[in-house]
């Protein structure tokens, strides 16, 4: 029985938390940025969002050349906080009114998934959602957090694997989906374009 070749994994996103979390579950993908501009995409709700955003990511990847017999994933965040639809902000200031919007409530992080078969031509999409609950912060803390930089690289201006983490009381859904990526969710779509995702595995190191 001849072994077939491992296919190749595109990451159609410069996330490094997307990226780690493939990394760990025993994926090796390449990183390659869409470069699609992001306020172009409109859709109704937040969730429409974020999965027309990582269809057009992928979409976009996976028609380069140098993808060519790729698998391509695309994925984008948005925080849906009372049916708005917040994704990075744009300065400081934006970041500490966000914060003090959001302390002591609760919004769902949707992150649309996109995956894309070159070979085939086939994608499937979904999207995954994650109620977060979010604690209460003093003006100080927001005001150390918001100078630390890195709500201003995050959707919804917070992330479970960073500083703000000991602003978050909870979630009730996947916390790989709130960091950027659902695994269970990629091996359904996987599953459904005919590829297991333990064909994927990096080999085992002897």
């Amino acid at each position: 029985m001849t072994d077939q070749p491992r296919r190749r994994l595109v990451l159609a996103s410069q996330s490094p938390a997307r990226l780690n979390l493939l990394r760990q579950a025993g994926l090796t993908p390449e990183v390659l940025v869409s470069g699609v501009d992001e306020d172009a995409v409109t859709a109704p709700t937040p969730a429409e969002l974020a999965l027309a955003l990582a269809e057009a990511k992928a979409s976009v990847v996976s028609a380069k050349p140098q993808v060519k017999g790729a698998l391509v994933i695309g994925c984008d965040s948005v925080l849906d906080l009372d049916g708005e639809a917040l994704g990075k902000p744009a300065d400081r200031e934006e970041a500490t009114a966000r914060w003090k919007a959001m302390r002591g409530r609760a919004g769902t992080l949707q992150t649309g998934h996109c995956i894309y078969d070159t070979v085939t031509g086939r994608y499937v999409s979904a999207v995954a959602s994650t109620v977060v609950r979010f604690g209460e912060p003093t003006d100080e803390e927001i005001a150390a957090y918001v100078a630390s930089g890195e709500p201003l690289y995050v959707a919804g201006a917070f992330t479970l694997d960073g500083r703000s983490a000991p602003f978050i009381e909870g979630i009730d859904g996947d916390h790989g989906n709130v960091i950027g990526i659902s695994l269970p969710l990629v091996r359904k779509l996987l599953a459904r374009l005919g590829v297991g995702i333990t064909e994927l595995w990096a080999p085992a190191q002897a």
